[in-house]
């Protein structure tokens, strides 16, 4: 195969990947959707985002996967924009934090790091806007107050179904890192 043959099967392969991941994420967010949005929420598909420590077309095929998901929330133009954003940010963030680190366990777990802390951070920012803007499909905080004492109920609220989602996706992406070059 000539070099021109190779970059050809590489886009195409990238491509596809990239669109495998995408319809992944937004066809399991699709199917436990009930309690896939929300501020609390259990969003299995989240559990993808440990991918974008092996290449960067993940923080790719993520956002545009969540973009798709995004498109049946009930907060609208709002989840579509900043949680999609959202999602570039942490997955990019995972990426550049993880390029140079081989063990597959320590990227699973800086990447669990960066979603907890600045993926969640900005999720609770964008439940706390819509409210605030009182938007259509926003949810009421558990209090009235100070828009930190919203955020910050948001912001516990989300972490614990976050955190099971990125265990369950750490184990099956582990798991896969065995048998199959990720990176690639």
């Amino acid at each position: 195969m000539n070099n021109m043959d190779k970059r050809t099967v590489s886009r195409t392969q990238n491509l596809t990947l990239t669109a495998v991941v995408a319809a992944l994420y937004a066809a399991i967010t699709m199917m436990v959707a009930p309690i896939g949005f929300g501020p609390v929420q259990l969003r299995l598909s989240e559990g993808l985002n440990h991918l974008a420590a092996w290449n960067k077309r993940y923080v790719v095929a993520l956002s545009l996967g969540v973009l798709i998901a995004n498109l049946v929330s009930p907060m609208g133009w709002i989840d579509w924009v900043f949680g999609t954003l959202d999602t570039v940010i942490m997955t990019g963030l995972t990426y550049y934090l993880t390029r140079k680190i081989a063990s597959p366990l320590l990227k699973i777990v800086i990447s669990t790091v960066s979603v907890l802390t600045v993926g969640m951070a900005i999720l609770a920012a964008e439940f706390t806007f819509a409210f605030a803007i009182n938007a259509a499909g926003s949810f009421a905080p558990d209090h009235a107050g100070s828009i930190w004492a919203n955020w910050l109920s948001y912001y516990i609220s989300l972490v614990p179904g976050e955190f099971v989602s990125l265990v369950v996706g750490g184990i099956v992406i582990f798991a896969l890192s065995k048998f199959v070059d990720l990176s690639k």
